[in-house]
């Protein structure tokens, strides 16, 4: 009588050679995204740094904190250029709104200081 039972075929096991490639290749990946994460708080520095100066000339001058007019066109033109990035724009809209939410919330401070 034979065994009808399928036999499974065992998992290949990757060497340790190829253990070492695989991690060096991580290292390697992880090493890029660091830098790129560096650059990316760096960026976001010099975006603030702007920012607040806008923030002292709106309050200067009795401007309000935010422009929906102006927020609307970044948003669009951020949008763009995220696609032509490959990168998501709806990912990209939703980091837009949350860097302008905080620039208003720095901008109100700002205003509130110079009342």
């Amino acid at each position: 009588m034979s065994d009808s039972t399928p036999t499974s075929t065992p998992a290949p096991t990757s060497t340790p050679a190829a253990d070492e490639a695989v991690r060096a290749e991580l290292t390697r990946l992880r090493d890029s995204i660091d830098n790129i994460d560096a650059a990316v708080v760096h960026m976001l520095a010099e975006r603030f740094k702007c920012t607040q100066q806008v923030g002292f000339l709106k309050a200067e001058h009795q401007l309000p904190p935010a422009d929906p007019a102006r927020e609307a066109r970044q948003i669009a033109r951020l949008r763009e250029l995220a696609e032509s990035a490959k990168l998501d724009p709806a990912f990209a809209e939703k980091l837009l709104n949350f860097i302008i939410a905080e620039v208003i919330r720095h901008h109100e401070t700002i205003a509130d200081g110079t009342r």
